[in-house]
This record gives C-alpha cells, structure tokens and sequence, in this order.
C-alpha cells in the first residue's frame, strides 16, 4: 500500500506542474462575467489568433532581408585524374601515387549591383508586411469592437424579450383569474396564451442570438472554452458629431501604405531582372599536384576565370514578367486607394444615418411608445380598452425598445468602422 502510494504522489505532482500552463488557457470567470471594451482589448492583443499569423509574417519577411543581403558562397571542388589500369595507381603514401590531383576554389562575383536590389526588394517586403500587420490591427479591432457591441445589443434584446415574457404570463395568471369569475371569455383568455407562448419563442431565440453573440466575441480574445460565461458591462456609446472633423488623409492608412511598399518591392524586382543581362564572372584558383617530373614540377598553381555567353537566351521572359508584376502592382496600389475612399465614404455615411436615427429614438420615439403602452395598460385595466388594442400597444412599445437599442448598436459599430477607415483615434 505504501508503495503504490509513493508511486501515486509524483503522478499528482506532473499534474500540478501542468496545471498552471492550463489554467492560463482562459482568464478567470469572474473577469470574463464583467467583461469591459478595454478588457476585450487587452485579451484580443494577447490572444487573437489573426494578429499572432500577421505578426509571424512580419518574422518571416526578416529572414527573408538576412537571406537577400548574403554573397553567393565560394565553391571548393577536387578532381583526380590520369589513372591507370596499368600499371596501376603504384605504391606509396597519397602523394607518391601515380594519378594527378587537383583542388580548386571558386568564387562567383555579381555585377549589376544584384545584391543592393534584392536587398531593397527585401527592405519592401519587409516593410509592406509590417504594414499588413498594421491593417490587421486596425481590421481586427473594427471586429472586436462590432462585436463587443453586437453583444451589448444581443444581451439587451434577451432582457428585453424576457421582460416581455415576464409581463405576459402576469398577464395570462390575471385572465384565468378573470375568466373564473366571467369577467372575459375564453376567446379573450386564448389570444392572450397565444400573445404569452409567441413571447416565450422570441425570449428562447433572444438566448440562442445572445450565445452566438459570445461565441463571436470569445473568438476574437481566444475564451471559445468559457464564452458562455462573457458578459459586456459597458454601455451605449454617446452620440456626438464625430465625423465632422476628420481629415480623409488615406495615404496614411496601412493598407495603402502596403501596397505603395510592394510598387517599390517590384521596381526592385523590375532592376534586379534587368541586371541579369549584365554578366558576373567565377573566379577561381587551383592547386595541382603530379607525382611525375622532377620537384617543382609535381605541383601548380592555376588561376580561372569564366563568363556566360548570352547566345541562346538573355533573360528576356524575366525581365517582361517584372515588368508586369510592377504594372500588377500599380494597379493594385490604385484599387486600394479607391477602396479606401469609398470605406472612409460609406463609413462617414452610416455614422451620420445611425447617429440621427439614434437620437429620434432617445429623445422621441422610445418615450411616446413608453407612455402609448402605459395608457393602453392603465385602460385596459379599467375596461376602456379592448384586448387587441392592449396587444398591439405591447407589440409596438416591444419592437420600439427593439428598434432602439439596434439603433444604439449601429451608432457604436459605425463609430468602430469610421475610426478604422480613418485611423483616427476619436474619443
């Protein structure tokens, strides 16, 4: 017994060094329960998966500038000659052998300044991909905020819904009372199970959309394992005139930015093409040995030097491919010029239409449906009021409170997609 309980402990033990590197898979409950946008960020920078890609990029293009920069390796070769078969290789130590021997080194020198341009190609790359990183920061935190939002919205939909479930089956415990005392009739008692059972439905979807909602989000900050347990505490954002000031200066987004660094990576790839036609030259040095002759005649020293010859072919189908890359590249430049103007347009556009459709719903049209609903209420109760019409002012004060925190919504996620069109850092 005592034996398999030494065996047990250092089992338990592996178990308990393995514990903390899985306990730091996801943040704690509680601090996910109460989950602010700043804490979002702080998770997404550490943990989203799409900025680890872009940033693993970025190391990638690194090497790539320490390979670009590198001279071409000097070659070693050796070559054994003039055996043979009789009378034979002799006896004796290696020197003595009857066969010569020869060992050389070479060199390859570039000409055209080959080097210098696939080092300022690299250079290019290099800076477009931290660019690229650049742009999935901006992209990635347009996502994250969207959907920090989009779970506002879902929570307070369910909340919403659930209140009006809540008031529903209030209501349908107050018609059995009612109906047992021949106040109404069945008729009016079924519209009103059916008004509670299509509540029900829309508060059991409201918990489905609020679930997808956290998945969203627990994606971008890597807590897929507890997204459940995600719940947004910030509120609605204020709505201001924000988009009045903003400069439309594209040039400064990194997108853009990227695509003017691979124009500069492909002329340097256009010059790098264009110097193929200028031939490099091997150097080389040998060093040979014949055990023939007398002394000084068994060793020698040679020297070597060689050119291509462009007689069959002299890079053209290179240097055309270059060229069309570079003109590939400039068209490309272009396009996400102009797609960053319609992204800055379209972006300043919702904001304007979700901030005016905001306010109408905070200043006016929740308030009178508030006070709608509440009279219908108070006259139903007092008779004045039919049941259809009590229905149909419920529905409306429901899809008015809807309508409204969807409005709230669309403000901060318009507001999230302007400032990432625009890089600006509003407040």
């Amino acid at each position: 017994m005592k034996d398999n309980y030494r065996n047990f402990i250092p089992i338990w033990l592996i178990v308990a060094m393995l514990l903390p590197g899985a306990v730091l898979a996801v943040e704690p409950v509680p601090v996910l329960a109460r989950l602010s946008l700043v804490g979002a960020e702080v998770l997404w920078m550490e943990r989203n998966r799409e900025l680890k890609l872009a940033r693993g990029a970025v190391e990638g293009a690194e090497a790539d500038k320490i390979g670009a920069a590198q001279r071409p390796n000097p070659s070693l070769s050796t070559q054994v000659g003039a055996i043979s078969r009789n009378p034979g290789i002799g006896a004796g130590g290696l020197r003595d052998k009857m066969m010569d021997t020869t060992i050389g080194v070479s060199q390859l020198i570039e000409r055209g300044d080959k080097r210098e341009h696939r080092m300022r190609g690299a250079q290019s790359l290099l800076d477009a991909t931290r660019q690229d990183l650049s742009d999935t920061l901006r992209s990635q935190r347009m996502a994250l905020h969207q959907a920090y939002y989009d779970l506002v919205l879902a929570q307070e939909k369910s909340r919403i819904l659930e209140e009006s479930a809540a008031l529903y089956r209030k209501s349908v415990e107050a018609s059995q009372i009612r109906h047992r005392a021949g106040d109404i009739p069945l008729s009016e008692l079924s519209r009103i199970r059916v008004e509670a059972l299509r509540a029900e439905n829309e508060a059991r979807q409201a918990v489905n959309d609020l679930a997808r909602a956290q998945l969203s989000l627990a994606y971008l900050i890597g807590q897929e394992a507890v997204a459940g347990s995600i719940r947004a505490v910030d509120g609605w954002m204020p709505v201001t005139d924000t988009a009045a000031g903003i400069a439309l200066d594209i040039d400064h987004r990194p997108d853009v930015r990227a695509a003017l660094n691979r124009v500069q990576a492909a002329e340097a790839a256009r010059d790098l093409a264009s110097s193929l036609k200028t031939r490099d030259v091997t150097v080389g040095l040998s060093f040979e040995h014949n055990p023939s002759g007398s002394t000084w005649a068994n060793n020698s020293v040679g020297v070597s030097a060689s050119v291509p010859l462009f007689v069959n072919y002299g890079y053209e189908g290179e240097i055309r491919r270059a060229e069309a890359n570079l003109q590939v590249a400039r068209d490309q430049l272009e396009q996400v010029r102009a797609m960053a103007w319609a992204d800055v347009a379209r972006a300043r556009s919702d904001l304007e239409a979700a901030a005016q459709r905001s306010k109408r719903y905070e200043e006016d049209l929740l308030a009178e449906a508030e006070r709608a609903a509440r009279a219908a209420e108070f006259a139903y109760k007092q008779g004045a009021l039919g049941l259809m019409d009590l229905l149909d002012a419920r529905r409306t004060y429901k899809a008015t409170q809807i309508d409204a925190v969807t409005a709230s919504a669309d403000y901060a996620k318009a507001l999230a997609s302007l400032r990432a069109a625009t890089q600006e850092n509003l407040q």
